[in-house]
C-alpha cells in the first residue's frame, strides 16, 4: 500500500467510530428482546450504533491474503508460542468465511450509547431490567478480551426467562475501557485503574442509579478493586473472578518467590500447589504483560499493521488462560474469538489497549485491603487461585466464596450458564 492508501484507511476506519454519535438521531437504536426499555438518550447520553465501512473490511482482508507467515516452530508444543497450524488455521478462517457484519449486528441488537466523563469518549451498553427493582450492575471486561465477553445479558436482565428468580434481576452497564474498542483513546497518561474507577462511578451516577454493584474479571476485577478501595457511597459491593497476587500472597511467599527460593515448608499442599502455578506464570507466561507494562508503543507498530501479528498475540493468552488449556476454539466458539480480534483491528486499539498496562505501572496505587462487601468466584482454569484463607488478605468483608469446577479466565465467555449463576449468589446478601 502506498503512504495514501493507508492514511485513507485510517481515517476511513476512524470515522466508523463517530459514527454512530454522528448520526444516531437518524438511525433507530434496536433494543434487545431479552429486556425492557433502556436509557434514554439525553445531552449527556447519546445512542450509537456500529457501522464499520467495507473498504475497512477490504482492507482488512488484503492484509489477510497477503500475510507472510513465518517458519515452523522447532518444538512439539506451545512452548514457542502460538503454533503455525493453528494461527494459519485460524487466519485462513478470518479471510475466508467470517463476516464481521453478524458480530456488528449482535452489538446493534443492543442499547448502546457514548457519554463524556473526565473529557474522554466512554462507549458503554445499557440494558434495563423489565423487572422492578433490579439491581444496577456495571460490569468490566479486560484483555485480551472486550465488550463482547459479555454481550449474553438475558439471564441476568430477565432470568425468569432462563428459570430464574425476578428477584436475582439486573440492570447492566457494560462499558469499554478507554482505549478498548469504541471507548475513546486517552491522549494523555493517568487512565490507570483508579481513574477508571471513579469515572464509573460517575457513569452509573450520571445514568441516575444511587446504588450499583460492580463485578469484573482480568482488568475488570482490577478496576472494580480500585473502585472498593475509594468505596464511594453508592457502590454496594464488587464480585470478582480474578484475584491480585499482590495483596493476596502471603510475605513469606512473596520473598520465596522474588528470590527465587524454594516454597516455604509451612505451606498446606494446596497452598503449595498455588506456589508452583505463580512460579511457573511468573518464570513462563508474564513476558507479554512484561512488554505491554514497558514498550507499549514499541509492540504496537507491528500489531497496528498487520491484522495476523495482532491475532497471534492475542490468540496466544486466549490459549494459555481457557480452562482448555491451548485449545480456546473448546472453550469459546471460533467466530467469538475472531469478533474479538476483528473489533480491536477495526478500532485500531491494539497500542491504546496495551498502555493500561504501563499505566498501570507508571501510576501504581497502594495496594490496601478492601473493606467493602466483596464476593468471589474461583474458575478452575484461571491462572491464579488462592485458598480462601489468602483471598481473605484482600477482602475483610467477604460475602461470598465459592471453587467451581468449570471455565477459565474467561468465565462469562466460556461458561456464560455458570457465570450467571455466580452473578447471583455474589449479591443476593446486599439486595435487602
Amino acid at each position: 500500500m502506498t503512504t495514501r492508501q493507508i492514511d485513507r484507511t485510517s481515517k476511513l476506519t476512524r470515522r466508523a467510530l463517530l459514527l454512530g454519535g454522528a448520526v444516531a438521531a437518524a438511525l433507530p437504536v434496536i433494543k434487545p428482546t431479552l429486556a425492557a426499555a433502556s436509557q434514554a438518550p439525553t445531552a449527556d447520553v447519546r445512542p450509537f450504533r456500529v457501522a464499520i465501512p467495507q473498504e475497512a473490511l477490504d482492507d482488512l482482508h488484503r492484509r489477510l491474503v497477503l500475510t507472510r507467515f513465518p517458519e515452523q516452530e522447532t518444538v512439539r508444543d506451545r512452548s514457542q508460542g502460538v503454533q503455525l497450524t493453528r494461527l494459519r488455521r485460524l487466519v485462513t478462517r478470518w479471510a475466508n468465511g467470517y463476516d464481521w457484519r453478524k458480530a456488528e449486528a449482535k452489538l446493534n441488537a443492543l442499547p448502546q450509547f457514548m457519554t463524556n466523563i473526565d473529557g474522554l469518549d466512554i462507549h458503554f451498553i445499557h440494558v434495563r431490567s423489565r423487572h422492578p427493582n433490579a439491581m444496577p450492575l456495571v460490569m468490566t471486561h479486560g484483555w485480551p478480551g472486550s465488550i463482547f465477553e459479555f454481550v449474553i445479558v438475558g439471564p441476568l436482565t430477565d432470568p425468569t426467562a432462563y428459570g430464574g428468580s425476578p428477584n436475582d434481576a439486573f440492570d447492566l452497564v457494560l462499558p469499554s475501557i478507554p482505549g478498548f474498542g469504541f471507548s475513546e483513546k486517552p491522549q494523555g497518561t493517568g487512565w490507570n485503574p483508579d481513574r477508571i474507577g471513579r469515572a464509573w462511578d460517575t457513569l452509573m451516577k450520571r445514568l441516575g442509579y444511587e446504588s450499583y454493584v460492580s463485578q469484573g474479571g482480568d482488568w475488570g476485577a482490577i478496576i472494580s478493586d480500585a473502585m472498593a478501595r475509594q468505596a464511594p457511597a453508592s457502590l454496594l459491593g464488587i464480585h470478582v473472578n480474578r484475584i491480585e497476587r499482590a495483596t493476596t500472597v502471603p510475605p513469606e511467599v512473596a520473598k520465596a518467590l522474588k528470590s527465587g527460593e524454594p516454597a516455604p515448608p509451612s505451606l498446606s499442599s494446596q497452598e503449595k500447589a498455588v506456589f508452583d502455578q505463580i512460579r511457573e506464570f511468573l518464570n513462563q507466561g508474564f513476558g507479554y504483560a512484561a512488554i505491554m507494562g514497558t514498550r507499549p508503543q514499541t509492540i504496537g507498530y507491528g500489531l497496528s499493521d498487520s491484522p495476523t501479528g495482532l491475532a497471534a498475540w492475542l490468540y496466544d493468552k486466549l490459549a494459555d488462560w481457557v480452562f482448555t488449556r491451548g485449545d480456546p476454539e473448546a472453550s469459546i466458539p471460533e467466530d467469538d474469538i475472531l469478533d474479538n480480534i476483528t473489533l480491536y483491528w477495526l478500532t485500531e486499539s491494539a497500542t491504546s489497549s496495551a498502555r493500561i498496562y504501563w499505566e498501570n505501572t507508571a501510576h501504581a496505587v497502594k495496594l490496601i485491603p478492601i473493606t467493602i462487601p466483596a464476593a468471589v468466584t474461583i474458575f478452575p482454569g484461571e491462572v491464579y487461585r488462592p485458598p480462601r484463607g489468602w483471598v481473605e488478605r484482600a477482602y475483610s468483608n467477604l460475602i461470598y466464596y465459592n471453587e467451581v469446577d468449570e471455565g477459565g479466565h474467561f468465565a462469562a465467555w466460556e461458561q456464560a450458564d455458570l457465570f450467571c449463576a455466580e452473578v447471583r449468589c455474589a449479591f443476593r446478601p446486599l439486595r435487602a
